[in-house]
């Protein structure tokens, strides 16, 4: 019997997820599940505000510490073997904190203004923070879901920063042109935009006029 390694696995490309304390919790697991379903290796980094938001705003119930998540992960979503990658936010020697190992592309869904700013000024005060910064230095392609209202003009100011840089923002606003009928049809609507352009095939949403 010839055993399986991650080794073995031909991933169709890396991307770091992370989840931030911000409002939207249901946008990260739906994009989580879609980048697993679309055989892309998954760094997932969650801030502990990300954890505490995820468990009041969902039904998700996600083992508090990294192990015990990313074997949880990896059985619901079915995902293979070195797949799913969950550090701890101190994990310093993971392959995101450093520009030889990181993947080049990063989404933070949702995205907290905390961390907007923390980015925006070059703070890492954890490790999700460090990724993004890494991205940012590495001429990498990083995309940030901000859900936050009303904005302040520090937040624009933030914001403005990190796009004349290259950043996609995208905040979390789904149309209402579909006409969706359920609160699943307007988290797909979004998740389905972000994919787009992180070059991830989906079959979710098709595009204006298609």
């Amino acid at each position: 019997m010839t055993m399986t390694t991650p080794a073995d696995f031909v991933f169709s490309k890396r991307i770091t997820l992370g989840i931030s304390g911000a409002s939207g919790s249901q946008y990260a697991v739906r994009l989580l599940e879609l980048l697993l379903a679309a055989n892309v290796q998954v760094h997932l980094l969650m801030s502990d505000a990300a954890k505490v938001v995820m468990a009041t705003e969902t039904d998700e119930k996600w083992p508090a510490d990294n192990k015990s998540l990313q074997l949880f992960l990896t059985d619901k979503y079915q995902a293979k073997a070195g797949q799913l990658l969950v550090p701890s936010s101190k994990d310093w020697f993971s392959p995101v904190a450093s520009g030889s190992g990181a993947p080049k592309q990063m989404v933070i869904c949702p995205c907290s203004m905390g961390t907007v700013a923390a980015v925006a000024q070059g703070m890492s005060t954890n490790l999700l923070q460090r990724a993004a910064d890494v991205v940012l230095k590495e001429r990498g392609q990083l995309v940030l879901i901000p859900r936050e209202t009303p904005l302040s003009p520090i937040h624009l100011e933030n914001m403005l920063k990190l796009s004349r840089l290259g950043v996609t923002i995208m905040p979390a606003s789904p149309g209402f042109y579909r006409k969706p009928e359920t609160l699943d049809d307007l988290i797909d609507l979004m998740v389905a935009r972000i994919l787009d352009h992180l070059d991830v095939d989906q079959d979710i949403y098709a595009g204006w006029g298609r």
